[in-house]
């Protein structure tokens, strides 16, 4: 997971300053999720899972809050009515992961992360989402924002 995750910021890397800065996000995302899964009874070890917890929260919602608004202001801004239908079930994969992303933390923010085999199996299912989340979102950025700097570069 952290090699995709090296990968995305030397293909997107200095492309855009929020993409950057939501990719640096990603890089701590998977060094959170990797000592929490890591961590010797990482379900009760709650302040692991917290950073965890605050960690995913932030970055699932600056995705949608910024990075894909962002990508998709500029699609419009290049006049470019193919991009969103093309991304339109990539986004819609992208809000079901998010939803059990946001589901995982409040589960464990009401203190339902005890069982030890139970976390264990939807903390392994939440890092195989976010994996698909990750491919998914660098798809996205493919099509929305390289066509788009293509563009750019033969118009000037």
């Amino acid at each position: 997971m952290l090699d995709s995750c090296q990968n995305a910021q030397e293909r997107w890397g200095g492309v855009h300053k929020l993409i950057d800065r939501w990719l640096d996000d990603r890089a701590k995302l998977v060094t959170a999720f990797r000592a929490l899964r890591d961590a010797k009874l990482a379900f009760a070890d709650i302040e692991k899972n917290r950073d965890f917890c605050a960690i995913l929260v932030d970055y699932v919602s600056a995705w949608h809050f910024e990075v894909s608004e962002q990508l998709l202001s500029e699609a419009k801004a290049f006049d470019d009515t193919r991009s969103p239908e093309l991304t339109k079930d990539i986004r819609s994969r992208i809000t079901d992961i998010t939803d059990i992303a946001l589901a995982f933390n409040d589960h464990c923010d009401k203190g339902n992360c005890n069982d030890q085999e139970r976390f264990a199996k939807e903390l392994s299912k939440l890092g195989s989402l976010l994996h698909e989340r990750f491919e998914l979102e660098d798809c996205l950025i493919e099509v929305l924002h390289n066509a788009h700097k293509q563009e750019e570069a033969v118009q000037v």
